[in-house]
């Protein structure tokens, strides 16, 4: 079951997209398609949501999304340029005008000094603007973390429609 306010806040950001006229794609990893599936709970979405890509593994990410396989193997899947060649993968292999990405680390396991059990990277790709990324740490479980990449993925593109840079 998805979260009420989740739900509340995807049923805002459509409308606020389709006000702007603009098209939303997902590039996914630690969320499996989870803000796709918050995206397309609201009746009406497909006007908005052109695309999703759920990119679990790091060869789905290089064939899916066009990341080069020498990027993850030097800085790892999990890092703001992964997330931003995600992020323009989805871009340039959709008819949307925005994409978002999410790779990180849920737990509970994975984790690392480096790189711990939270860690999460976005990417955010529109035509015509540079793309930009946001590196967070989020606590609780797999499931919060998650939760959290959702809210997070909405506050992003909300910012950017506000804000078109």
């Amino acid at each position: 079951m998805i979260d009420r306010g989740l739900l509340d806040d995807a049923a805002t950001l459509l409308a606020a997209c389709r006000d702007a006229r603009i098209r939303l794609a997902t590039a996914e990893s630690c969320t499996g398609g989870l803000i796709a599936a918050v995206l397309t709970a609201i009746p009406g979405s497909s006007d908005v949501v052109d695309s999703g890509f759920v990119t679990y593994s790091n060869a789905a990410k290089t064939e899916l999304l066009g990341v080069p396989a020498g990027l993850i193997a030097t800085l790892g899947a999990v890092s703001e340029p992964v997330a931003q060649r995600m992020a323009d993968g989805a871009l340039q292999r959709s008819r949307a005008d925005i994409a978002v990405s999410v790779t990180g680390i849920a737990g509970p396991g994975g984790g690392s000094a480096d790189k711990p059990v939270g860690l999460v990277c976005f990417g955010l790709a529109q035509r015509g603007h540079p793309i930009a990324s946001e590196r967070c740490v989020f606590p609780g479980d797999r499931t919060a973390i998650r939760l959290a990449c959702v809210a997070r993925a909405f506050a992003l593109i909300r910012a950017r429609l506000r804000n078109p840079c």
